[in-house]
């Protein structure tokens, strides 16, 4: 028996919801492999324990996780507690005590759905982005002075070290040659921010000279925004700083259906710590406890954990039950155009995921 640790952290809003529908899933795989055993501790860390204690986890919050294999999130949020709480005091935490400095996004339409784009099929919406997720933009490096004055000020500073960019643009390429993608295409501002993009940019042609298969295109962010909508088939691989990933994977749903139908995984490759593997969206206060939620995205979120675990086969059983479901197209949650509830769509997958095996 393969045993594997996974810390569940359901979260806030819809997060309890579709993370009960994601672990149905678990379970399922567990029974289709027979030799595989996914051992679960619920954590609720969330912005109720906020509001409750004045922490979003304990002290020993990390210590705790960091004897997992994998970690699952649901959504962090709420309307009581200021965003930058949440995300300061628990994902990001979490993604940089464990080098998590891949967030993986895949930007792929499913079978049974289509894109806004409306001359774009499936094979044309089918490329990854890999985000820095540790430094960047996302530094909590600055201050402000002279607070709740005339001449007030705030200073943010942007940090990009040798080595956060080189380890996350290696691992862009890698999965570029590992995809047969052909290109890497990192997103830049050179142009107009005269330190950090310049060297972004030296450090990605160092690289790429590593990898004579492949092409590099740097583009500009503001031009590789509409590329996304004029021309996404030309994307294979893209890699992005922390803000500027943050931006594309979130454009990236919207033209495959959706930030409700987005996982991603904050990955350490090297697997010295856990990684973690959530949906992009938020905890949406406004539908949550209606059970209309889609769960798609955090059930996807596993597929993309079975494949970081050693299990591709399994990873894809997932995502071909998620895409059988949708092509009958009878039960889809409101977002997508149905009328189910989240529960009902969370079982239609595991049933198919029963069928498939």
């Amino acid at each position: 028996m393969n045993r594997y640790s996974v810390a569940v952290i359901a979260g806030d809003g819809i997060g309890p919801e579709v993370m009960a529908e994601g672990l149905k899933v678990l379970q399922a795989v567990e029974r289709i492999h027979g030799g595989l055993l996914f051992e679960r501790r619920a954590f609720d860390w969330n912005c109720r324990r906020y509001l409750q204690c004045g922490r979003m986890m304990p002290e020993n919050g990390l210590e705790i996780l960091r004897e997992f294999d994998a970690i699952l999130l649901g959504a962090i949020g709420s309307p009581m507690v200021p965003d930058h709480i949440s995300v300061w005091e628990l994902i990001l935490p979490i993604r940089r005590q464990f080098q998590q400095y891949v967030n993986l996004r895949p930007i792929k339409l499913l079978r049974g759905l289509e894109s806004p784009l409306r001359y774009k099929q499936h094979a044309e919406l089918d490329f990854v982005v890999v985000r820095e997720n540790t430094e960047g933009e996302y530094s909590n490096m600055g201050g402000r002075l002279h607070v709740n004055t005339p001449y007030e000020l705030a200073v943010q500073n942007n940090v990009f070290t040798r080595f956060g960019c080189e380890r996350v643009i290696r691992y862009a390429f890698s999965l570029a040659e590992q995809r047969g993608a052909g290109c890497v295409t990192a997103a830049t501002k050179s142009n107009g921010i005269n330190h950090s993009m310049p060297f972004w940019d030296e450090v990605v042609r160092e690289v790429g000279r590593g990898y004579p298969g492949l092409q590099v295109q740097l583009t500009h962010i503001d031009a590789l925004v509409s590329y996304f909508i004029s021309r996404p088939e030309s994307m294979g691989v893209v890699v992005a700083s922390n803000l500027f990933g943050d931006i594309l994977t979130d454009l990236g749903a919207a033209i495959v259906g959706g930030l409700g139908l987005s996982p991603s995984g904050n990955i350490n490759p090297e697997k010295t710590f856990p990684s973690m593997f959530e949906p992009i969206h938020g905890s949406a206060p406004d539908i949550a406890g209606q059970g209309i939620a889609n769960p798609i995205a955090q059930i996807w979120s596993i597929s993309m954990m079975l494949d970081h675990l050693g299990y591709p086969e399994l990873g894809k059983l997932v995502l071909d039950s998620i895409e059988a479901v949708l092509q009958e197209g009878l039960i889809r949650t409101p977002d997508i155009g149905g009328t189910a509830t989240t529960a009902e769509l969370g079982a239609a997958i595991v049933d198919k995921l029963m069928q498939l095996e």
